[in-house]
């Protein structure tokens, strides 16, 4: 149980709601323990009065009402403790899920983009929800059965030795063999669990990847193929899951087995004694009720063992990512004002999870309220300069400044409020378009969001929509066409006002009069803010101050727009080819 060390912390959190319950717990277990005694002693009673050793019969009927009494009053109270028990100790489970669901998702955030890369959608999910709920069982259910069994066997064993001694060892006999049985099937379950839950994750990832996918699905026809696929891994599930089931199933049988020997043996032996007149009637009865009372307390052995190794092995899948250190670090206490200067020298990039150099000693300056276009061919290397700029990554040669300051000694929530960025494939969230708009600021006045939608050129677009700005998007935003994404997102950079303001291809999918309408409004909202435009058409390259064009990695040509199509190269290339295309 290593693993579920980790949960001590929450426990501490709530130790007094904890002890609380345990206190309750054994209150209700006490209480639960006066049946026995009093049947018990009624038993005793009635035998008594058949033998004649006692007479009064009115003694006999006093004695049962108050024990019949007692007994209610006994019985009521247990059963009021009970629901208290359940009350304390499961709402602290859930008390623990929402800190350890809250805890991942904070650390989900925390990892870097890189991490992201190299883990699926599914599998994060997977232990966010599924792992997270087993781990809840541990810290509910398991510690209040837990606690109920051992309070039971603590105040149940010494009365059944007080009572009669040799009646309760033969009684206990059978547990060290249930011990060691436990043992054995307990290493089984946690290898099968371990199994099942990887499995669930690689399930979960096909599944999210299918829906996320569907349209591709459907374009390329291969719904019969997915399906059987989902029903080859719904097969191979069902058959993982069948190997723990049947592990666990050994429990319960087992248990009662055991507990019926039990039984056989008090019946036995305590009837040998009953017969040689070393213990009263009542007291077989008793022993009898109290093997009852442990059928139920030991047969939960078995169903909290599981519990127990199937929460190891999801809190063992958590752990691993609780454990890793998010590659970009915050090393500033205070924030930082961020003005919008930004200087590359010799920057070079390597992507450790394929090992392509992106970069290759770049240089460049740019001030604040400047443009700069970057132009380059597909893989040259123009989105890793503004994932650098935005700390996505951190570079192991070379040094980024901002404001003259190199990057990584800047507040780093203070460096990304100052910058909004918008993507290549733009990510809409499946809200409202309003609220998608507003993401870029969560208080904008719906006035705000129709001015950046308009900025955006999509205002006329939006309001065609029958609930217009109300209007719910698909997953990802597939409500909209691949223009309006882009022009949503537009609004969505654009409304949150930065001094940094990073365009990566984001007009690729509107058409020219729309890009030219929306490079002219860009150029009059940024003249006091950073602007870096990344682009395949030159003619996004038409209004910025610098142009910079990328080759696998490395600068080979940089100025003006002017001085860049007079100059025998790449970019001169490009924009006769494109002016061709325009003309055609």
């Amino acid at each position: 149980m290593k693993e579920l060390q980790y949960l001590n912390k929450y426990f501490a959190k709530y130790k007094g709601r904890l002890l609380l319950g345990i206190l309750i717990t054994i209150i209700a277990q006490v209480f639960a323990l006066f049946a026995p005694k009093l049947i018990g002693n009624s038993l005793t009673i009635v035998e008594k009065y058949i033998r004649n050793e006692i007479t009064d019969i009115a003694y006999v009927k006093e004695e049962l009402f108050m024990n019949i009494l007692l007994l209610i009053g006994a019985a009521v109270l247990a059963g009021f403790f009970t629901f208290l028990m359940r009350q304390t100790i499961i709402n602290i489970s859930r008390y623990v899920e929402y800190d350890l669901k809250n805890e991942v998702y904070q650390q989900y955030q925390n990892l870097s983009t890189n991490f992201y890369k190299k883990n699926r959608t599914g599998d994060l999910m997977n232990r966010i929800s599924e792992d997270v709920g087993k781990v809840r069982m541990y810290a509910g259910p398991a510690i209040m059965y837990s606690i109920r069994t051992i309070t039971l066997f603590a105040c149940l064993i010494p009365l059944m030795f007080i009572t009669a001694p040799k009646v309760a060892i033969y009684t206990l006999v059978p547990l060290p063999i249930l011990s060691f049985l436990i043992y054995k099937l307990s290493k089984a379950i946690q290898k099968r669990s371990t199994i099942v839950q990887e499995f669930l994750s690689k399930l979960s990832t096909f599944t999210q990847e299918s829906f996320s996918g569907v349209s591709v699905i459907k374009a390329y026809g291969i719904e019969p193929q997915t399906k059987r696929t989902f029903n080859e891994m719904a097969v191979e599930g069902k058959e993982k899951s069948m190997d723990l089931v049947k592990v666990n199933a050994w429990f319960f049988p087992m248990m009662i087995l055991l507990i019926g020997a039990s039984n056989i043996l008090v019946i036995y032996i305590g009837g040998l004694q009953f017969i040689n007149g070393e213990i009263e009637f009542g007291v077989l009865a008793e022993f009898i009720m109290y093997v009852t009372m442990l059928t139920w307390p030991v047969a939960t052995i078995g169903w909290v063992t599981s519990i127990v190794q199937q929460a190891e092995v999801s809190q063992k899948r958590i752990n691993e990512f609780l454990k890793v250190t998010p590659e970009i670090q915050n090393e500033v206490d205070e924030e930082s004002t961020i003005i919008g200067n930004i200087e590359f020298k010799d920057v070079s990039f390597t992507y450790d999870d394929t090992n392509i150099t992106a970069l290759k000693n770049v240089s460049f300056s740019l001030k604040s309220g400047e443009t700069l276009a970057i132009i380059g061919k597909t893989g040259s290397g123009k989105t890793t300069i503004l994932d650098l700029i935005s700390r996505m990554y951190d570079i192991e040669k070379g040094t980024i400044l901002i404001d003259d300051i190199p990057i990584k000694a800047i507040h780093l929530d203070s460096l990304r409020d100052s910058i909004s960025i918008v993507p290549q494939d733009a990510f809409l969230f499946s809200e409202t378009i309003k609220d998608n708009i507003k993401f870029g600021k969560e208080d904008a006045t719906d006035a705000e969001v129709i001015a950046a939608a308009k900025f955006a050129s999509v205002h006329e677009n939006i309001i065609g929509f029958n609930k217009g700005y109300d209007t719910i998007l698909g997953e990802r935003g597939i409500t909209l066409s691949g223009g309006q994404k882009q022009r949503v997102s537009i609004a969505r950079a654009v409304i949150k006002d930065p001094n940094i303001l990073l365009l990566d291809d984001c007009l690729s999918a509107v058409d020219t009069e729309t890009e030219e309408t929306i490079l002219s409004n860009i150029q009059e909202m940024t003249k006091d803010k950073t602007t870096i435009i990344v682009s395949h058409r030159i003619s996004s390259a038409k209004n910025a101050d610098k142009i910079i064009v990328l080759d696998d990695g490395h600068i080979i040509q940089n100025g003006s727009y002017k001085s860049l199509i007079l100059e025998d190269g790449y970019f001169k290339e490009l924009y006769l080819k494109q002016l061709s295309e325009k003309d055609l």
